[in-house]
C-alpha cells in the first residue's frame, strides 16, 4: 500500500483515478483473455473436420443398382408410364453412362472431391462455393424412376437376393480395392435419395460420430429391420416414381483427409418393397 501511495504522489494522482486506471486495464485483459478462449474452442471444433490438404480426389470405379426383389419392384433411367414390362431390375454402369452424356462425363472419368451439405440436395465447397452436379470434381448425381405392381414402400437393404433370374445379387454397400489408409475413404462416403413427395434421405454406409448437421442412417448390425429410418419412399401401384440419387465425398467427416486420395470407389445399391408394418413384399 505505501507503494501505491508513493506511486501517486510522485505521479501526482488521485487515489480514485490510480484504481479507476488499473480497473479498466483488468476489464482490457479479462476480455483478452475470453477471445482467446473462444478462438480456442474453435480451433478445436475445426480440428475435427478433414477436407484435403492436397488437389488430388478419388475416384468412382463401379456403380451397381439392383432390385432385391422378384417381379413387385422394378427401376429404369426413363419414365415408361404405366408399361412396368419396359422397366427393368438393374440399373447398369452403361445405363448411368448413357444419362451422364449430357454433362459430357462418365462414371469413369468420374472424380468425387470433398463437398458438404445441410439438405442433402445443395453441395458447396469447403470455402463455400457451390459444387454443381457431376462435374469433375464435385458429386455424383443423376435420375431414375420406380414402378411397383402394388402399393408399397421401397427400402434401401443390406440383404442379399436372388434376382429373376435366381443369380444371388449382394445387399448394398461401398467398398474399395483400394489399400489401408487409402480405404478409409468408405467411411467418408453418403448417398442420398429424394423424392418430390417424400423428401430426403442420406445413407451413411460405415456410420460413425456425426460429422455435419445432415441427418444419415446407416444398417443395423444385425438382422434387417425395416422402418422408418431406411425406409426411401412410398410407391402406388403401377405409377412410376422419380428419385434423384447422389453420392458424394463429405469433406467434414473426419474420414476425409489427405490418406483417403486416390482411392477407388465402388457403390451397390440393393432395394426391397415392403408393406406398411415393414415386411418384405414376396
Amino acid at each position: 500500500m505505501r507503494t501505491v501511495i508513493s506511486a501517486v504522489r510522485r505521479d501526482n494522482v488521485s487515489l480514485k483515478t490510480y484504481f479507476d486506471k488499473n480497473r479498466k486495464r483488468l476489464r482490457k485483459r479479462k476480455r483478452l483473455i475470453a477471445f482467446l478462449s473462444i478462438l480456442a474452442v474453435l480451433g478445436l471444433t475445426t480440428a475435427t473436420y478433414a477436407w484435403f490438404t492436397v488437389n488430388t480426389f478419388a475416384g468412382v470405379e463401379d456403380f451397381e443398382l439392383n432390385i432385391s426383389t422378384g417381379e413387385d419392384l422394378r427401376v429404369s433411367m426413363e419414365n415408361h408410364g404405366s408399361d412396368i414390362d419396359k422397366y427393368v431390375h438393374v440399373i447398369t454402369n452403361e445405363m448411368i453412362d448413357s444419362y451422364l452424356r449430357k454433362y459430357n462425363t462418365s462414371l469413369k472419368d468420374m472424380i468425387l472431391s470433398p463437398v458438404t451439405t445441410n439438405n442433402g440436395s445443395s453441395f458447396t465447397y469447403q470455402h463455400g462455393n457451390a459444387a454443381k452436379e457431376n462435374e469433375r470434381g464435385s458429386y455424383l448425381e443423376f435420375k431414375c424412376w420406380f414402378i411397383g405392381t402394388c402399393d408399397m414402400y421401397v427400402h434401401l437393404t443390406k440383404d442379399g437376393a436372388n434376382d429373376e433370374e435366381h443369380a444371388f445379387v449382394d445387399g448394398s454397400k461401398v467398398s474399395t480395392t483400394s489399400p489401408a489408409p487409402q480405404s478409409d475413404i468408405v467411411k467418408a462416403i453418403r448417398m442420398g435419395f429424394q423424392t418430390d413427395t417424400d423428401g430426403n434421405k442420406t445413407w451413411e454406409p460405415n456410420k460413425g460420430t456425426p460429422a455435419t448437421r445432415l441427418s444419415t442412417f446407416d444398417f443395423p448390425s444385425g438382422t434387417m429391420d425395416y422402418n422408418n429410418s431406411n425406409q426411401l419412399f412410398s410407391l402406388d401401384k403401377l405409377t412410376p416414381k422419380q428419385a434423384t440419387l447422389r453420392l458424394w465425398m463429405e469433406g467434414e467427416d473426419p474420414e476425409c483427409d489427405d490418406d483417403v486420395q486416390r482411392a477407388n470407389l465402388k457403390v451397390q445399391l440393393s432395394f426391397i418393397a415392403c408393406d406398411a408394418e415393414g415386411n418384405p413384399i414376396s
